[in-house]
């Protein structure tokens, strides 16, 4: 069992040295859509470019995958904020459509 922690320590390690990205815990729920965005096209980009280890390629996808929920979230509350306004105007939601 020991030996086991001690391949856990340095599987850990060996991440962290080989610069893998940040766990998906780590993505802040405060980070602004744009800052999200942008980390979230840097992801992209490290991904499309390709020689990452497999490791480092999960990482980084599930890093992307976090940060498109925290675009989503912000996306959605927009939506709603919008739909809100459009719904207290006097016109209504329809109005200025053709």
């Amino acid at each position: 069992m020991a030996k086991a922690k001690t391949d856990d320590a340095a599987d850990a390690e060996q991440g962290a040295a080989a610069g893998a990205a940040a766990p998906v815990e780590s993505v802040d729920s405060t980070l602004g859509y744009e800052q999200a965005r942008d980390e979230l096209i840097e992801v992209v980009r490290s991904l499309e470019a390709g020689g990452t280890t497999l490791e480092e390629s999960l990482a980084l996808w599930e890093r992307g995958e976090a940060l498109a929920k925290v675009c989503r979230r912000w996306l959605d509350g927009a939506r709603a904020r919008l739909d809100a306004a459009l719904a207290e105007s006097p016109e209504g939601p329809e109005a200025g459509r053709a």
